[in-house]
């Protein structure tokens, strides 16, 4: 169990004051994919629980494995372990993950298809996530930030039209014709997204990620219409109803058009891919990231030096130092450890 002392002398959260704009006690740090097959610990309860479903919807597990990184490192928050098609599975669509294959579910690709949807409040994927929220917050101290997170409707969209492949070809086909039953699940990917969201903060979460990891595949107005407005309807919905939960906008790969994601009303920070030059955003905007997650597989003396690069390019009041994306499998745990060492000496 993490350390849970609450009381009037505990330090504050170093995420949280960054995300609220107050003054931090140092740069926040805590890395996307940071519970995952790279730690033994993991592997060992991910063969107890059977399958990857199966331990996304055991509370306990997947309580054991959200706290287990910061059990090793100096972290500053832990993100719900979870998986961003909750959202289609709770909606009724069937799931399940082939090993080595990734996702597999059923297709939506009609309007029939989308009025079929299922709403997800009250069902049980929805239900098992947020006892795994509250098992979580209840288990960390007060300066550790609890972060939940979905999928951005493209992204999450993209699997449901090709049923789970990464090609996103018949999404952009979709979106590109405007086709209105693809317009019809992007919106209600946003109305579900948003009662996911809602409920996770219910339960204990105290900032949330929005993953739109496929992005990047839009540019244009379909850009705007795919990625941008949908989550601009989702973080405007979200703080009706939790007006001081902390959002993150993290839209992969759409280079300079990040600048239009950091400007979405109600965002309080966005996340940047490796390829963005952190120098490069404007004043006053509160960037995550952008550590390449290759240079963790390249060893200790890239990453003290890319550390290094990253931290002097932005104040650490404006800066949580994460990943320009997931932690890979076969990253050596003790190059993570070395990497927090590194952020933490740059700081003083």
């Amino acid at each position: 169990m993490i350390d849970k002392g609450r009381d009037a002398e505990a330090p504050r959260s170093a995420l949280l004051d960054v995300l609220g704009r107050k003054r931090a006690q140092r740069r926040p740090v805590w890395f996307m994919r940071q519970a995952g097959r790279y730690l033994p610990e993991y592997r060992a309860v991910r063969e107890k629980a059977g399958s990857f479903l199966d331990l996304c919807y055991n509370p306990d597990l997947a309580a054991e494995v959200t706290l287990q990184p910061l059990r090793r490192y100096d972290l500053d928050a832990a993100i719900l372990f979870a998986d961003i098609l909750v959202v289609p599975h709770a909606m009724g669509l069937s799931l399940h993950f082939a090993e080595g294959e990734g996702p597999i579910l059923t297709t939506v690709r009609s309007m029939a298809e989308v009025e079929a949807l299922k709403p997800v409040a009250g069902t049980h994927e929805v239900i098992q996530v947020c006892r795994t929220v509250r098992l979580t917050r209840d288990a960390l101290s007060s300066h550790l930030a609890l972060i939940g997170f979905c999928g951005a409707p493209w992204t999450v969209a993209s699997y449901m039209v090709a049923g789970g492949s990464s090609d996103r070809v018949m999404a952009k086909i979709a979106a590109y014709q405007r086709q209105p039953w693809f317009c019809a699940l992007i919106d209600r990917l946003v109305n579900e997204s948003i009662d996911y969201l809602a409920a996770q903060a219910d339960a204990g979460a105290q900032a949330v990620q929005i993953f739109d990891s496929w992005a990047g595949d839009l540019t244009g107005t379909e850009l705007e219409d795919f990625v941008l407005r949908p989550i601009t309807q989702i973080v405007a919905g979200l703080k009706k109803r939790h007006p001081e939960l902390p959002v993150i906008v993290f839209a992969r790969g759409i280079g300079s058009a990040q600048r239009r994601a950091a400007a979405i009303p109600g965002a309080n920070a966005i996340g940047l891919e490796t390829e963005f030059d952190l120098s490069e955003l404007p004043d006053g905007i509160v960037a995550q990231g952008n550590l390449d997650p290759v240079a963790l597989l390249a060893g200790g003396e890239v990453v003290e030096a890319e550390v290094r690069r990253i931290c002097g390019s932005i104040d650490p009041q404006r800066h949580i130092f994460n990943l320009g994306h997931g932690i890979r499998q076969g990253t050596d745990p003790a190059v993570v450890g070395a990497a927090v060492d590194a952020i933490r000496r740059c700081d003083g």
